[in-house]
């Protein structure tokens, strides 16, 4: 590896773009992107090349036994990532990049190769929600005191996320970690309801962001949106609607 940190981004961005980088590893792209304009001039070429491209062609959904069987490879043991790999288990890099591109087909629903009709960020929301259910994806700290996932954020992110308990009402905390979403580094905080895990992700509202709640449905996968103050929410888990609005009101 050269000592100029941009060849290294260079080599990064592409694979931010796809989701395939783990969450330490997109951070740092995140926090090189946001002092270094030549670099982020290059994301912005790629995400426009790449929608350009996606726009152009037509989805055709994988058929529902090749969805399964993708499903049932990556839930098997011993398929986590490791840094710079995705799904080793596959057994060449050929096979990984077909892993992750049938992996697209399985977890987008029709219509978001082109966003008609549809709620872009809610799909990148719940693209990360499952991608966080992978093996040793979904906590960075695990701990269910709120008192040590806040601080657990300073120096990790420019803001610091709102935590709280709600253990007492049957959502405990479990953990939190650092992702990423379109426009940036999010806190990540992980919530349980029996069996069920709740994603929450936090952080800034933009200029542009609609205010209005948004709740809906993704591949059996529900998901709430919400602004309060200053920042913006999205939580996604696959927990029924009800009890997931109820999460939501607690949280408000």
């Amino acid at each position: 590896m050269t000592g100029d940190p941009c060849q290294e981004m260079q080599l990064l961005i592409q694979a931010d773009i796809d989701g395939e980088l783990q969450a330490a590893e997109a951070a740092r792209v995140a926090a090189h992107l946001e002092s270094c304009p030549a670099c982020a001039g290059l994301q912005g070429r790629l995400i426009a090349l790449s929608g350009s491209l996606r726009a152009g062609i037509p989805r055709h959904q994988a058929p529902a036994h090749l969805r399964a069987a993708v499903r049932r490879q990556l839930a098997r043991p011993g398929t986590a990532r490791r840094p710079g790999t995705w799904a080793r288990p596959f057994g060449s890099a050929a096979m990984g990049a077909l892993a992750a591109a049938l992996l697209v087909f399985a977890v987008l629903p029709d219509g978001a190769w082109n966003g008609a009709g549809r709620e872009p960020m809610a799909d990148w929301v719940v693209a990360a929600h499952i991608r966080a259910l992978q093996p040793d994806h979904l906590l960075d700290v695990v701990s269910a005191e709120q008192h040590t996932v806040k601080p657990w954020f300073a120096g990790r992110l420019p803001f610091a996320p709102p935590v709280r308990d709600l253990a007492a009402q049957g959502f405990p905390l479990a953990g939190a970690r650092l992702d990423q979403l379109p426009g940036g580094a999010t806190a990540a905080l992980v919530y349980k309801r029996r069996q069920h895990v709740i994603n929450l992700f936090v952080r800034p509202a933009a200029a542009e962001e609609d205010p209005a709640e948004t709740a809906g449905s993704r591949e059996g996968y529900n998901f709430l949106h919400w602004t309060a103050g200053e920042m913006s929410f999205w939580v996604a888990s696959d927990l029924n609607a009800r009890e997931l609005a109820e999460f939501a009101a607690l949280w408000r």
